[in-house]
């Protein structure tokens, strides 16, 4: 693997490769594009890590998966679960610090990236459930004891989910400009189910737009290039977005069933939080230009809701929703700071 600046790395992926077509397709996609597109993303990790499928059991799928510096130490891992539209790919400008300690898990959600794409149950309580054992069939087939448990956005909301059922999994909750939280007063909740609706996403124009959804993508997410720029100086990861989200929409069409108009959850997570046992600790990171929808509000509220646990609030300056990729050192040290006396 030197021809790819990779240190150690071992590649245990058992999938099936599909046989190549003559048909036109209209949008120019594949598994192995986008497997290509994640190698180009994780070509400047230059020390040990290993991806492979891991499969679910009761054959639920299979989670795509990356483990850094697996061996590194024997504490408790972090376990990164990216947001809607993304990938682990993303986590490219953190894996380095973060890694260094611990070890570094992440994993393409169910319906995401190169993850399994099942087909979505229509109630939102059996999709969160989908998610929730998903994660946790993961974790034991991985045989991880306690986790130092990450969601960013969506993946926010959904490690929520998971704390409410397996706090004994997680050493640390780490909620990252969490999806979900706010709730909508009932009128707006009306008016947004009349005028907008629940019936789709943003991305289906992406899927729509065919053969010029790259250049929709370039054209559109210039600022998410302009976030990884000290990595790569051309649209390496802007083609790894467009790559996880061109396929069957499978996640996407979860996240659309579990939010109401207006980008809120149908079951805001804020009424829920106080679920989660008093002895997970949480800590909320907010970008400090973050979404509206996001709202950095929720972790002062939750902090009001679990009195007596710990909660902590930080805001990241100069940084959106991606708040790990616009000010990655921050971001980083930050993380490194919340964990340094864990084991």
């Amino acid at each position: 693997m030197a021809d790819t600046g990779i240190v150690a790395h071992r590649n245990t992926e058992r999938s099936n490769r599909t046989k190549s077509s003559c048909k036109f397709k209209w949008v120019p996609t594949s598994d192995t594009a986008l497997k290509t597109a994640e190698e180009r993303i994780l070509r400047h990790v230059n020390f040990d890590y290993e991806t492979r499928f891991v499969p679910l059991c009761g054959n639920r799928g299979r989670l795509w998966t990356a483990i850094f510096n697996p061996t590194n130490s024997t504490k408790t891992p972090f376990v990164f679960v990216h947001g809607f539209g993304s990938g682990l790919g993303l986590w490219a400008l953190n894996v380095a610090s973060l890694s260094q300690q611990r070890p570094f898990y992440a994993f393409d959600l169910l319906g995401f990236g190169r993850s399994s794409r099942p087909k979505i149950p229509k109630k939102e309580e059996v999709i969160e459930e989908m998610f929730v054992e998903s994660i946790e069939a993961w974790r034991k087939e991985m045989k991880l004891d306690k986790m130092i448990l990450v969601g960013h956005s969506f993946g926010g909301y959904l490690v929520s989910n998971y704390a409410m059922k397996y706090p004994d999994r997680i050493q640390h909750l780490i909620l990252v400009d969490p999806w979900g939280f706010p709730e909508t007063p009932s009128l707006i909740r009306k008016l947004g189910s009349l005028v907008i609706g629940r019936n789709g996403s943003l991305l289906q124009l992406l899927r729509a737009a065919g053969p010029y959804g790259p250049g929709l993508m370039k054209r559109s997410r210039r600022d998410i290039r302009e976030k990884y720029i000290d990595l790569f100086d051309d649209n390496t990861v802007l083609n790894y977005i467009f790559h996880c989200n061109a396929r069957k929409p499978s996640g996407e069409r979860a996240f659309v069933r579990l939010m109401l108009s207006l980008g809120k959850s149908v079951q805001p997570m804020i009424q829920r939080i106080h679920k989660v046992k008093k002895e997970v600790p949480i800590t909320f990171i907010y970008g400090e230009n973050t979404y509206p929808m996001i709202n950095p509000g929720m972790g002062e509220m939750t902090k009001e809701i679990r009195q007596g646990c710990y909660v902590d609030v930080h805001i990241i300056k100069n940084a959106s929703h991606q708040v790990y990729a616009d000010q990655p050192e921050e971001f980083n040290n930050l993380m490194l700071q919340v964990c340094e006396d864990m084991a």
